[in-house]
């Protein structure tokens, strides 16, 4: 029996002060003035018009919050608190609300970490991916590591302890030692979260148009030995494929994702997922991706709105529950995707045989051996 799961709200801001060469997320290189007044009313807007779509939204409260993109920390502190005032007073949220807003070193100033604090948000992001100023530059990135380093002080200055640094390995020219060396740079600040994850080089940026030579694969594999090996040292623990926290620190915006929840998306390109129990709907949202179209449609920014299939919710949910340690219960599964879990049973117990799954009682979850081979674990249920 299909049931509405918990939701959580993302908020796209597209603009950046220049785009990476890796990154394939819907950003947008900026040199003129910000349309911050415009976007904030179309954001509160877009807002209204998702908690019409369902009653399930309407009903619900929000639990998280997640302000990504782009760079939103470019804009005043005065336009998102705008923006979180409006979403405060149209609906519920959670008492223990995670609020959390993404931010790179190259445009910080310790005032407005003060004030991104005051105005509720507490949880920080920052885009460090490397305290190495030749593999930042090679990156793209408009900050050096004597910036990402003042950055993270600044943040821990102004009251953030929930504080997440994104680093990435496997770059242009890095060695394991290089690599190794900038989560030991991170462990000083003694962050709550950290994501981190090998370069990969995605189809639409520079990098896939243009290779940069990468460390040799068994280098990556060695770095990545290592670098488990010294997270877990430091009270890291891999809740999810690149994603490690210190007890009870998980990102909970990001389980809300990988545990097939509900999230609301507003802001250019941004995604969004809804249940409607009432009637067995689940549907995925998508909103207009270039920043002007998104302006100028007031009366419909949904680019698409698609339902999801009964046959491709049970992929669907497993694509994201056997991403997380925690893996899901034969309950969770019934409930989010309104699918009995003697449609997948066989295969579970095939994949446990195996080594890659793990059953215990009515708790599934992927073994370390699956975690390596999640591909190989995922097409078993094509």
């Amino acid at each position: 029996m299909l049931e509405s799961p918990p939701l959580s709200l993302y908020i796209h801001i597209p603009w950046c002060a220049r785009k990476c060469p890796y990154c394939d997320f819907n950003s947008h290189a900026s040199e003129i003035e910000l349309p911050q007044a415009e976007y904030i009313t179309a954001l509160c807007d877009d807002f209204d018009a998702e908690l019409e779509r369902t009653t399930s939204a309407k009903d619900k409260e929000i639990s998280s919050i997640f302000i990504g993109g782009g760079t939103p920390s470019l804009f005043d502190v005065a336009s998102l608190e705008k923006l979180l005032v409006h979403i405060r007073e149209k609906c519920a949220l959670a008492q223990s609300l995670e609020i959390t807003l993404e931010a790179n070193p190259g445009t910080v100033e310790a005032a407005k970490f003060r004030e991104f604090r005051e105005i509720g948000i507490n949880r920080l992001s920052i885009g460090v991916q490397s305290f190495n100023d030749e593999h930042l530059k090679a990156l793209g990135r408009i900050h050096d590591g004597r910036e990402a380093r003042a950055a993270i002080e600044i943040a821990k200055k102004a009251g953030f302890d929930n504080l997440n640094l994104d680093l990435m390995h496997g770059l242009p020219g890095q060695n394991p030692k290089q690599a190794i060396n900038d989560l030991n740079v991170a462990f000083q600040y003694a962050p709550a979260h950290l994501s981190w994850y090998q370069l990969t080089i995605e189809p639409n940026t520079l990098f896939y148009r243009t290779r940069p030579s990468l460390p040799e694969e068994s280098l990556i594999l060695d770095v990545q030995d290592q670098g488990f090996r010294i997270l877990e040292d430091h009270g890291f623990q891999r809740y999810e494929v690149s994603a490690y926290a210190q007890h009870n620190r998980e990102c909970v915006h990001n389980l809300n994702y990988w545990q097939f929840a509900d999230y609301i998306g507003i802001g250019a390109g941004a995604h969004g997922k809804l249940t409607n129990a009432e009637i067995d709907t689940i549907f995925r949202t998508r909103k207009l991706k270039q920043p002007a179209h998104y302006l100028n449609n007031s009366i419909n920014r949904t680019a698409e709105c698609i339902q999801i299939k009964k046959d491709e919710r049970v992929l669907e949910f497993l694509l994201n529950a056997l991403r997380i340690k925690q893996g899901f219960s034969t309950k969770q599964f019934m409930t989010r995707t309104g699918v009995p879990f003697s449609s997948i049973e066989k295969k579970v117990e095939y994949l446990t045989s195996k080594g890659l799954l793990s059953k215990t009682g009515h708790k599934v979850s992927t073994t370390n051996i699956g975690y390596g081979l999640l591909n190989s674990v995922l097409e078993e249920f094509l």
